[in-house]
């Protein structure tokens, strides 16, 4: 399995990104799929997921704000992020999960600055 990321980089307060995760060697469509984010000095923390069936949630501090979403079809799974804050700057991981271990992406920069 592999999964890789991209999309991300740098945007002032108020931007929007969409992050893009690419699934290989894996029948993506069993695989519910989670984004997370970590800072440093920090723990990587839930931002949004979508199950294989596509059914989304997402932590508060992102509500109305990102949507996650999915196609099959092109085995990849979507973020995207309006309205971004300071506090949005973090690495971006993409996460697959299905029996057994959590497939992860190597994670991605996202930076709001102005």
């Amino acid at each position: 399995v592999q999964l890789v990321e991209s999309g991300g980089g740098t945007v002032q307060p108020g931007g929007s990104l969409r992050l893009s995760c690419s699934g290989s060697g894996m029948s993506f469509s069993i695989y519910n799929m989670k984004w997370y984010c970590q800072v440093p000095g920090k723990q990587r923390e839930l931002v949004a997921g979508i199950t294989r069936d596509g059914y989304t949630n997402y932590v508060d501090a992102v509500m109305g704000r990102f949507t996650i979403s999915r196609d099959n079809a092109k085995n990849t799974v979507y973020l995207q992020m309006n309205s971004l804050q300071s506090e949005d700057t973090a690495v971006y991981y993409c996460c697959a999960e299905f029996l057994g271990p959590s497939q992860w992406g190597m994670g991605i920069q996202v930076t709001v600055s102005s």
